[in-house]
């Protein structure tokens, strides 16, 4: 049967960078491991075929040859391509082939506990997934800390079997790769015997069989759960800050350790504040008088109403600030930040004729200056007004 093209095994372009390579190969590897699929033949011969794709591709020398020849340059029956893509010649010997499951299970599935120092590399234990989920806080849960029950669907361990897959949670060696989980496959051709390693066709590369599957996991060890966690987030996390949940993401297989759950913060937008790392920002107006004669006013702050002092003469654009009135500083007992407050004059649409009045009284005594002389400095007109 006709191989299909690597490129298109991976599912990537011929323009793929090895980042891309790598990232594909681990996305599709994940889902066709046996491990998760135990018997299933056509996902066995599609994880062998994305090993082999891999292989090739990842190599840059293996992957020339390939753009080059194409399959033919890693196939002994056919001419230079092959001796090209091996390095052998007639009469000598070769150990490997499309890398034996010692090679990519080390360097590839590091996420599933594979070490890389041992051809018992599928009946290793493996370690789960980790699980990334985004928590979305307000401003004051964040600042001051809260505890938040969160749903997460995850693997988990079955309770049924105990997360061995057998019913009677017993598990028999295989007999055929004696544990293994490899079986050799020597081939001879004009180049010599070439030798390699491919996953147990009995035990799908686990070392070990399970005669009696459990009926509530399917013989996998593991399923799908919807659980409750609770997660506690310290005083003055930000936007972007996770908060690690250890063994909290997906159930390690074959006695592996669990992976870990990340809650990556999200906060709500603020009707009042803004926060800029552990400072708060807000804006407030005040109508003329207010600014000119100076008061005090109550501002909302995070702990509730502050008394705002506002000096006599304050120009509109002001920003006055009120110190350790901001965001507790993450991992501190008392620090925090600052909290500012943009003072702005707010302007009155509609007067009747005794308030307008008034303000042209007002101006008459000011020298008229901020109606005649836009150009003057306002502050010397009010001298005469301040005596």
């Amino acid at each position: 049967m006709d191989k299909r093209d690597y490129y298109e095994v991976l599912g990537v372009s011929k323009t793929a960078s090895a980042d891309d390579i790598k990232k594909a190969y681990r996305q599709k590897a994940k889902e066709y491991h046996p491990d998760l699929h135990p018997g299933d033949k056509e996902c066995e011969e599609k994880f062998k075929e994305l090993n082999e794709a891999n292989e090739i591709l990842s190599d840059p020398d293996k992957r020339a040859k390939y753009d080059q020849f194409g399959h033919a340059a890693f196939d002994p029956t056919q001419g230079g391509g092959a001796g090209g893509a091996y390095g052998g010649s007639a009469g000598g010997s070769y150990s490997g082939g499309f890398g034996g499951f010692e090679d990519i299970f080390g360097s590839i599935f590091s996420g599933f506990g594979f070490s890389g120092q041992s051809s018992n590399r599928r009946s290793a234990a493996q370690r789960g997934d980790d699980i990334k989920l985004y928590v979305e806080l307000t401003l004051e849960e964040a600042a001051f800390g809260c505890s938040k029950e969160i749903g997460v669907t995850k693997t988990v361990k079955c309770d049924q079997c105990g997360g061995t897959g057998s019913r009677s949670r017993a598990r028999a060696k295989c007999t055929v790769c004696n544990g293994s989980g490899v079986q050799r496959r020597v081939t001879n051709s004009f180049l010599g015997q070439m030798v390699r390693e491919v996953a147990c066709e009995n035990c799908g590369g686990r070392g070990f069989v399970i005669n009696d599957p459990c009926g509530t996991c399917g013989g996998r060890g593991i399923l799908k759960r919807s659980v409750k966690i609770t997660a506690d987030f310290p005083k003055g996390i930000n936007e972007g800050q996770s908060l690690r949940k250890s063994g909290q993401g997906d159930a390690g297989i074959n006695g592996g350790p669990d992976g870990d759950l990340y809650l990556s913060v999200r906060i709500k937008k603020h009707k009042t504040f803004v926060r800029k790392d552990y400072d708060i920002y807000q804006s407030i107006f005040l109508t003329y008088p207010q600014l000119v004669l100076g008061t005090t006013i109550k501002v909302p702050g995070l702990d509730g109403m502050i008394d705002l002092v506002i000096p006599e003469g304050t120009q509109s654009g002001r920003e006055i600030r009120v110190p350790g009135k901001g965001v507790p500083v993450l991992n501190t007992k008392s620090n925090r930040g600052d909290m500012y407050v943009t003072v702005n004059v707010t302007i009155p649409t509609k007067l009747n004729e005794q308030q307008k009045q008034v303000l042209r009284q007002f101006d008459d005594m000011t020298d008229r200056i901020l109606s005649t002389d836009q150009s003057a400095d306002p502050k010397k007109g009010f001298k005469k007004f301040k005596k």
